[in-house]
């Protein structure tokens, strides 16, 4: 499906942009990328985030403080979603966002109305971007919404060197999250946040006992044989947009509604386009025999 965009507002970086559905985003120049395409950031964040995790349920159940990790902030559509999905909620909600930039986030601030996603919030992100942390009620709801400006493949690295033996899923980012909104740019264009040693981090950073997952909005080969090879349970995830599914990783088998059986195993052995990024340089290639044999050793194939 070709998409059409026009220019409305831009500066030197971003622009906004009218989808075909009538939906106002913002797109990277640099990147040449297109936050939320074709159905825009609420619907694609309500679709992909909110109704995949069961976050209000989820979050209506929880005791204490459940706990979100927003990893690729970019203009707070993803997490500004979540706030919205569950302001009706007697619930305690700890956003741990990271970005290497805030740009996006203040570019979009500036054209909040333009975008239609802000409402009531606004001041609330402008204290984030002068603090790095905003805490707020929102009727029965509260916020803890925390900031970490950083490359976050470095960042996540220096965390599990530094976590305690004892106390494995302890860091400076406080407890281990419920649920992972994992929202990069493809991997075309910053492999980094892709390879095998972010996602086998990320694992490392879990609580087992806190079952945790997180979708994302590829459906590729080659990040289903990631997520699986750094530990992960992983399934089909929710449409969303013209991407017929999605895929959905967790640290327990309980939250994935629709794993990965032997007969996608056996598809992902064929395939030309399977082996995980090991380096953050994009490329292509089909398993390695030792990516074969890890693969068949996970549990979710015994």
């Amino acid at each position: 499906m070709q998409l059409e965009y026009w220019e409305t507002v831009s500066d030197a970086r971003y622009q906004l942009v009218h989808l075909q559905n009538g939906a106002t985003s913002i797109r990277s120049l640099e990147a040449a990328e297109t936050f939320h395409p074709v159905v825009g950031p609420v619907a694609e964040a309500q679709a992909l985030y909110v109704n995949q995790l069961r976050l209000r349920e989820r979050a209506a159940r929880h005791e204490g403080e459940f706990v979100i990790w927003d990893v690729g902030l970019g203009a707070a559509a993803n997490a500004l979603t979540v706030l919205r999905a569950t302001q009706d909620l007697a619930c305690q909600l700890r956003v741990v966002s990271f970005d290497c930039t805030l740009e996006p986030l203040e570019f979009a601030l500036t054209h909040a109305a333009a975008l239609g996603y802000f409402g009531g919030y606004e001041a609330r992100l402008r204290e984030m971007l002068r603090a790095g942390r905003v805490t707020f009620r929102d009727g029965p709801q509260s916020v803890n919404w925390i900031f970490h400006q950083a490359d976050f493949p470095a960042l996540l690295a220096r965390a599990v060197e530094r976590c305690s033996p004892e106390r494995p899923a302890e860091s400076e980012f406080g407890p281990p999250p419920h649920a992972i909104l994992f929202d990069a740019y493809s991997p075309a264009r910053n492999p980094a946040m892709w390879t095998l040693p972010l996602f086998t981090n990320l694992f490392r950073m879990l609580d087992p006992q806190r079952p945790c997952a997180m979708p994302t909005y590829s459906r590729s080969t080659i990040m289903r044989v990631t997520l699986l090879l750094a530990g992960f349970f992983v399934g089909v995830g929710h449409a969303t947009g013209e991407k017929t599914e999605t895929t959905l990783a967790a640290n327990t088998m309980q939250l994935v509604e629709e794993p990965l059986d032997r007969r996608w195993l056996d598809r992902a052995r064929r395939s030309h386009r399977a082996e995980p990024l090991h380096a953050p340089v994009h490329h292509v290639a089909p398993l390695s025999d030792k990516s074969w044999e890890r693969l068949q050793q996970h549990p979710q194939f015994r």
